[in-house]
């Protein structure tokens, strides 16, 4: 559908005509369909392998949000990214991966992966002429986050792309952070783009769920695999995703300026020492950022003056925000990652990261700006 990114989001993956008339998609509570003829495994209906007509739909809506030319839901991020990654890397490839990534997927490639002899490499992202020293002849693939968590890193992104073309990998972005309102991967060349649609896509803190959305015979690949191991969307949370989606544009718009308004004021403040965020002049990868996104996320974290008890005790004293891990939310939640998204990783690990244990990552919500800017001033005094 050759539309615009907000009627995309309304209209696109919509059953034609209407099943009974019926404006919103029925949630398809069947695990079993009638036999219609087909002939191979992947292709017979049934809830497991990911083709209810409540799967179908979205997958048509996410491929278009971001004009991929296939796309498949899975169970939550985490299955988006360890079947992405287990289709196309098997004992004895290598794989290079960004430094400072989400701590699940960081867990999964350092203490899992290893037992499945998959090597695994970290590069600096922005500096792509490092990148070069380790490649191996059997590295098969580039893994990247479009803004980094919970540090807000902005990558060399068309440096990979290109990178990974130049060698014959296939690039792999987790792009939850920036959602499809501000970055379309398969528009700059990434192979696959990779959601935990729990995020910004689903926008209610009401579910679980991923998705990927890529090269048809890359999403095919990865679909056989799902199906064999399993991480399908059940019907009933396929139907929340497909509503959820519908208000991602509304909620996303607000989400970029009330971050940015926020961030100016935590930068202006005394008792704040450092704020990561790409849409600020100050921000070591600003231009970049400007280059390649349509808005900066509803995401940002910033370290206050003095130590873990002020930070908890700050945290503890806001009353909007709600002290709790996700994000993406139209709820702001606050909490610190070395407690909650990166605790798997070990102290060393995430100072040599630069994620400190007073870090507070915040993920704004829709409530109102003036109002969440007091509450944090309030708390703050």
């Amino acid at each position: 559908m050759n539309k615009r990114i907000e009627t995309k989001l309304v209209h696109g993956g919509e059953p034609r005509p209407r099943i009974a008339g019926s404006v919103s998609i029925p949630i398809f509570q069947s695990s079993t369909f009638e036999y219609a003829g087909e002939e191979g495994y992947h292709d017979i209906r049934y809830i497991r392998l990911n083709n209810t007509p409540n799967h179908l739909a979205l997958h048509e809506k996410l491929a278009g949000l971001e004009n991929g030319e296939a796309a498949l839901v899975t169970a939550s991020g985490m299955a988006a990214i360890s079947t992405a990654l287990l289709s196309l890397l098997s004992c004895g490839d290598h794989l290079l991966v960004q430094d400072c990534l989400y701590g699940g997927t960081h867990d999964l490639i350092t203490k899992d992966f290893p037992a499945f002899g998959i090597e695994v490499d970290f590069v600096d992202g922005n500096d792509p002429g490092s990148w070069r020293k380790r490649l191996k002849p059997n590295t098969k693939a580039f893994y990247v986050e479009t803004i980094s968590n919970p540090l807000l890193q902005v990558t060399d992104l068309k440096a990979v792309v290109g990178f990974a073309k130049e060698h014959n990998l296939v690039s792999l972005v987790d792009n939850t952070f920036a959602s499809p309102m501000n970055f379309r991967p398969p528009e700059w060349g990434f192979d696959l783009s990779l959601h935990s649609c729990t995020k910004y896509l689903n926008g209610h803190n009401d579910i679980v769920a991923g998705g990927v959305i890529g090269r048809a015979h890359l999403i095919e690949k990865i679909k056989h695999r799902l199906d064999h191991m399993g991480g399908t969307l059940d019907p009933h949370t396929c139907y929340l995703l497909h509503r959820g989606i519908k208000t991602l544009a509304v909620r996303m718009k607000h989400q970029n300026e009330s971050a940015l308004a926020i961030a100016n004021f935590l930068q202006a403040s005394s008792t704040v020492k450092r704020v990561n965020y790409p849409g600020l002049a100050s921000h070591p990868q600003h231009g970049r950022a400007q280059e390649l996104f349509d808005g900066f996320s509803g995401m940002l974290s910033f370290e206050l003056e003095g130590d873990v008890t002020d930070a908890d005790r700050f945290m503890r004293r806001t009353t909007l925000p709600i002290v709790a891990p996700s994000l993406g939310g139209v709820e702001t939640l606050i909490t610190r990652p070395a407690t909650t998204s990166h605790a798997g990783l070990s102290a060393d690990e995430r100072r040599q990261l630069g994620i400190s244990d007073n870090l507070i990552r915040v993920s704004v919500g829709i409530e109102n700006t003036e109002d969440l800017i007091e509450d944090l001033e309030r708390a703050m005094r």
